[in-house]
């Protein structure tokens, strides 16, 4: 079928038809209107409790599961009261007032009747007291969590005359949490918005263009939105905070990339032809693979992360694919369904009409690919070293966890209270260890339990020997004498997890914080090494099938993971020695990965594709000049787009999505700008034509140019006037011709090569 007339047929006539496109744009604003209603409610359908976020199979998940017959969940607030000269009588008398006061709290998931203290760190001449609150929680508890601690504050106060009060413990940090991640969604939205609003500006140099993609891109948030909201209240979709938050910066930076690819291959046709319905069928028969391909590639690799261990991880996988497959969907049919019927006046000022132009031909990219083609291999041997010396910063990396008093850009309350308390306290105070086991042996347990010296054998509740039993289970606690997100606290789950193991018939097991946190980063470690690998395969796949090739595949690969490397190693060095952070998050590692390489395999999708539709008619090095000359300034937009909305996550006063915004937006930068600009240019045009192996191109090569030729358009050009294959005046408007038009059967056929 000739290729002008595939426009008329299937899904690309129905989007670029005259009035088909009426259609598209009809079904779309009756999607909106359904599903407006329910994006809205997205976070109502949240599940942030802790079940939510720890691995499943883990066994602090099973003492979480077994302990809800004891209790129901909870966390702990912890008051901290302290004067470094002594408590004095007043300030004892007003801490009794306050335990009295607070067990009559009730609102917000307190239980009040349960608060447990003052607990003085000596007697006689106390300097600080405790006083523990226990709070429910729930599915709907981190929605609730920080009321909960305002009414403790609101009976507590914040203390005066030298008397300091504070709240802390888990319940206080996962308040100060709560309100760190408020409005969440609205700020991410808004900054992202802002982000593409200004690039888009900025790369389109319209002030009317750039509102077509950014409409078609908030369509397609709610309409994710509503869609995985029908599906967690539903199908059982988990949705948490997390991932409601990285939806939002998914869909504006991928759908805004897509939008770019699209709409730049849409102007060139513009430029070629006089019916614009034409000239965005044809653009979307020739970028359309390319964007599909990228849309799948970050879709399967999002869904990869089912496979993992932990549940928020694994949760994120379909919410992700999800977000990212409808603003595939919106892009390629409500984006060209707006720009046909708005028509070729959007791109005001710079309008392009037929014969205008093409300034990619002439302009910087070309510039470089020209330089690039001289020497490749010295190119890409020094581009490569340079990197890899930049990895080196991996030695620096952290991916440990990030303790408490390090996970916020500022310093809250709780962290503060976190500090008095282990001043005065066993620093595992307020957070300890979990322990249930069969009752006929729960006093061996317990024994062994306190035998272990990293634990307070004084625990702070039930003491071990001493505690309730439901349906065959004995549950209680014990303190641990270090922070209970220290590793010498998770060393001594470890310990007692070994020592009531051991106990015959116990069938015994160790939860709480500090087993939390251990299971966490050992299901981390676990889904690093499994899910990386499988990704790494996916994406493999896409491209072998895509290019048709192997080796172009492998290449591709291999700078991929060099330019992950470093941004790693340069991320690292900037936390360390720019912005202080004491560490990363253990998922830190396996979060830039998927995003890098999902997201920033697009770039490489949308070159190489162009490089292979340009090699099949001038050669594989022409080809890969032209690719660079021609998709240069649209995948460098895409970049910084993509960057900025990463980027985004940095408004949020959160150690952990500022690390991850950072080096996602770096590595994108990076791929950018070096490794697909500079280093995959100079290995293509190093390798030649072999870079298709096994394809025949491989072996029959499109054209025979020498890889410094100038791109087409320019002097030497095939199809311009004056050159060899087309002697004389041209019949074609005065436009430097783009040679993937060969088939176009509205211009004269080009001699081969």
């Amino acid at each position: 079928m000739k290729r002008l007339d595939v426009w008329k047929h299937g899904a690309i006539g129905v989007v670029c038809g005259r009035r088909s496109k009426w259609l598209v744009l009809a079904l779309w604003l009756l999607v909106l209107l359904f599903v407006a209603p329910l994006g809205t409610k997205l976070s109502d359908a949240q599940d942030n409790d802790a079940q939510s976020w720890l691995p499943g199979s883990a066994e602090s998940t099973q003492v979480l599961d077994i302990s809800k017959g004891f209790r129901p969940e909870q966390i702990p607030a912890v008051v901290v009261y302290a004067r470094p000269d002594g408590l004095t009588v007043q300030d004892r008398r007003q801490i009794a007032e306050d335990v009295q006061q607070l067990k009559t709290l009730h609102e917000h998931g307190i239980r009040g009747a349960e608060t447990r203290g003052p607990l003085f760190d000596r007697q006689p001449d106390p300097r600080a007291a405790q006083v523990y609150v226990p709070i429910t929680m729930d599915a709907s508890g981190w929605q609730r969590i920080s009321p909960a601690v305002d009414s403790i504050r609101d009976q507590v106060g914040k203390g005066d005359d030298g008397l300091s009060v504070h709240i802390t413990g888990p319940g206080g940090t996962a308040a100060d949490s709560a309100k760190a991640f408020e409005g969440i969604d609205s700020t991410l939205l808004y900054a992202a918005m802002a982000v593409v609003i200004v690039m888009l500006l900025i790369t389109f140099r319209s002030p009317t263009l750039l509102f077509v993609p950014l409409l078609g891109v908030v369509v397609a948030l709610f309409t994710a939105q509503a869609l995985i909201y029908l599906l967690a209240r539903h199908a059982g979709l988990t949705v948490n905070g997390q991932s409601a938050g990285i939806l939002t910066v998914l869909v504006f930076g991928a759908g805004t990339d897509y939008a770019l690819l699209l709409v730049a291959r849409y102007r060139e046709e513009l430029r070629r032809h006089e019916d614009r319905h034409e000239a965005m069928a044809l653009a979307m028969n020739r970028a359309g693979p390319a964007i599909l391909a990228s849309g799948a590639t970050v879709v399967l690799s999002m869904l990869v992360l089912l496979v993992a261990e932990m549940n928020s991880t694994r949760g994120l996988g379909p919410v992700a694919a999800i977000g990212v497959a409808v603003g595939l969907i919106a892009m390629l049919t409500l984006f060209p369904a707006l720009l046909l019927v708005f028509g070729r006046w959007i791109f005001w000022p710079a309008v392009p009409h037929l014969g205008s132009a093409d300034p990619t031909r002439s302009g910087v990219w070309a510039h470089m690919g020209r330089r690039i083609a001289r020497r490749p291999r010295t190119t890409w041997v020094a581009t490569a070293l340079a990197l890899g010396l930049l990895s080196l910063g991996l030695i620096q990396l952290r991916a440990a966890g990030i303790p408490n008093a390090d996970q916020f850009t500022g310093k809250p309350d709780s962290i503060t209270g976190q500090e008095v308390s282990a001043r005065y306290f066993p620093a595992g105070g307020g957070d300890p260890l979990v322990i249930v086991a069969d009752t006929a042996q729960g006093r061996q347990v317990g024994e062994a339990v306190a035998a272990d010296p990293g634990v307070v054998t004084s625990s702070i509740g039930v003491p071990p020997g001493v505690a309730p039993v439901h349906d065959g289970k004995v549950l209680f606690e014990a303190t641990t004498r270090a922070p209970s997100d220290s590793a010498a606290a998770k060393d001594t789950v470890e310990r007692v997890r070994d020592a009531v193991h051991a106990v015959p018939g116990a069938d015994a097991k160790v939860g709480g914080g500090s087993a939390a946190l251990l299971d966490m980063e050992n299901a981390q470690t676990h889904d690093n090494y499994l899910v990386i690998p499988l990704v790494l395969v996916v994406v493999l796949l896409v491209l072998s099938v895509l290019l048709r090739a192997l080796v172009a595949p492998l290449l591709l690969i291999g700078t991929v993971v060099l330019s992950l490397a470093t941004a790693l190693g340069v991320s690292a060095l900037a936390f360390r020695h720019v912005f202080d952070y004491a560490g990363e998050d253990v998922a830190f590692p396996l979060f830039v990965f998927v995003f890098l390489v999902a997201l920033g395999i697009d770039y490489n999708i949308f070159l190489t594709t162009r490089i292979r539709e340009e090699a099949t008619r001038h050669g594989t090095r022409q080809g890969v000049v032209t690719g660079l000359a021609t998709t240069g300034a649209v995948i460098t937009s895409a970049g910084l787009v993509l960057a900025g909305t990463f980027a985004a996550l940095g408004t949020l006063p959160v150690v952990g999505f500022a690390e991850i915004g950072f080096a996602v937006a770096l590595g994108v930068l990076l791929d950018t700008f070096v490794v697909r600009s500079v280093l995959v240019t100079s290995l293509f045009l190093d390798v030649g034509p072999k870079v298709w192996w096994p394809n025949r191109l491989a072996h029959e090569d499109g054209g025979s140019r020498p890889a410094d030729a100038s791109p087409p358009g320019e002097s030497g050009e095939p199809g311009t006037s004056g050159t060899a294959g087309r002697p004389g005046p041209s019949r074609e408007p005065a436009v430097p011709p783009n040679p993937g038009d060969a088939e176009d059967p509205t211009r004269p056929a080009r001699p081969p090569g």
